[in-house]
């Protein structure tokens, strides 16, 4: 077999050259995808495991303090259940709540090792169990590891090819930067994302294999295979494209979010998750009286495949499916994605770039049309024409049990008009990918759609078409 490309030729030279010829690139004498496809249903086969819901009583390592009410584990680290009260105030609209929120202080690695093979960059994917996956086994990251893990809190195995990520490293990084995760469920939450290159050979494992990025892009059109930290790190990685005409400068944007932030209030107060109202706890959850929003639950987990193979833990359920979607338009001959500025319970700094529409849709169906997030019935009844994007992805299954979202990416209708109101902003590809280099401006959500919509453009030649 030869290494196939979907549009021969092209920049390889410079970094973003290098990702650009393994984007094209969609098969590989390293993995074919027949072998892949192989290996994968094995994966999904052998890796077994059980999630059984459980009552609080019998977590094993959590206690509820009698104090506070938090929910936190023995050895005061991994994560705990604690109450967050929130106050936001924009535009003359204000809201207040209470909610209970994950706090989990410490930073991951979430980090991808390539190595050329044929002159192709291939990205070391693992195959990945989590206890609240859609779909069993997903396509993680080369490492996706808490501190606790990789320091040994847990007691575990030692976790596979960390020593690529923390020092000394035998690699080369080529990106490294601190992102956010959910802002509505975690408490200022960031792990920190990493691309290194490989030095030397890398030691071969069953749970892994190269793919070159066009074989990944593949599979990202297809609902839950790429895990949430696969897709957050492949949405760093630097992009080739053309001339970036674009609406805004760089400079523009920064000055519009610092200008969002400084006149949205966002007051956050952690409080005992006693003290947290209009949710009630019972032997086996902790939910919101309505029924919406998410459900704190206990899980005892099996597993074959991980370094701890049997514990227990809370997870985070979601009520319903949510609904992320990023609407596209050319101006000026340049196709620019709508972002959101968005202030989520969690968020550390006030607001971050998010899709045009993020929400659960049923929660806020039945609300007064001016309280209903806009644009949303415009991505709801789009025309199937019109829809460039459209896969359910699972989030994280660490802490989330069965938590996904569809994501799509939408055509605007004609007419579409170029001003926004404030809080919205037309970016370039490029320029989202720009700001990834730096910390809290693209929300978790938008970098998931981000890396679908580079996912299109390569499968469809694209990335050559110097107009991205």
């Amino acid at each position: 077999m030869t290494l196939t490309s979907v549009a021969p030729g092209g920049n390889v030279t410079g970094v973003e050259g290098r990702f650009a010829h393994s984007a094209r690139t969609t098969d590989s004498p390293v993995t074919p995808n027949a072998a892949f496809r192989e290996w994968f249903a094995g994966q999904r086969r052998t890796n077994r495991y059980e999630v059984n819901r459980i009552p609080f009583r019998e977590l094993v390592g959590w206690e509820f303090q009698e104090r506070t009410g938090n929910l936190v584990h023995h050895s005061g680290r991994f994560f705990a259940v604690e109450g967050l009260r929130v106050r936001t105030g924009w535009d003359g609209h204000e809201s207040e709540w209470s909610q209970p929120i994950l706090n989990q202080p410490e930073v991951g690695v979430l980090g991808l090792v390539v190595k050329e093979f044929d002159g192709i960059l291939h990205f070391l994917m693992q195959a990945k169990m989590e206890p609240g996956n859609l779909d069993t086994v997903q396509l993680s990251p080369t490492v996706q590891a808490t501190r606790s893990n990789y320091t040994g809190v847990h007691r575990g195995s030692r976790v596979r090819y960390i020593d690529y990520f923390t020092p000394p490293r035998r690699s080369i990084v080529l990106f490294d930067s601190l992102q956010s995760e959910q802002g509505s469920w975690f408490l200022r939450k960031r792990n920190r994302n990493m691309v290194v290159e490989a030095i030397g050979d890398v030691p071969a494992h069953d749970d892994f294999r190269w793919l070159t990025l066009g074989q990944i892009n593949r599979l990202l059109l297809e609902d839950n295979v790429i895990n949430m930290d696969a897709r957050t790190v492949l949405s760093a990685i630097p992009y080739l494209g053309g001339p970036d005409r674009a609406q805004l400068t760089m400079d523009g944007i920064l000055g519009r979010l610092t200008e969002i932030k400084a006149r949205r209030d966002l007051v956050q107060r952690s409080i005992p998750l006693n003290d947290v109202t209009q949710w009630h706890r019972d032997e086996h959850t902790i939910r919101h009286e309505s029924g919406r929003h998410f459900t704190v639950i206990a899980a005892e987990v099996s597993a074959v495949g991980r370094e701890v193979t049997a514990w227990t833990q809370p997870l985070i359920a979601p009520a319903e499916q949510g609904v992320s979607a990023f609407l596209l338009r050319e101006i000026d001959g340049v196709p620019h994605v709508l972002a959101h500025a968005r202030s989520e319970a969690g968020v550390l700094d006030v607001a971050e770039l998010g899709p045009t529409v993020q929400c659960q849709p049923q929660r806020v169906l039945g609300l007064p049309d001016e309280l209903r997030p806009r644009y949303l019935d415009l991505v709801l009844s789009a025309d199937p024409a019109r829809v460039l994007y459209d896969t359910v992805q699972s989030e994280e299954g660490g802490r989330f049990h069965h938590a996904d979202n569809r994501y799509l990416i939408v055509k605007a209708p004609d007419g579409f008009p170029v001003d926004v109101p404030d809080d919205y902003l037309w970016l370039t590809v490029r320029q989202l990918g720009a700001l990834l280099r730096h910390s809290n401006y693209v929300n978790i959500e938008a970098r998931t759609l981000l890396t679908g919509l580079r996912g299109i453009w390569a499968a469809d030649g694209t990335y050559d078409s110097g107009e991205v």
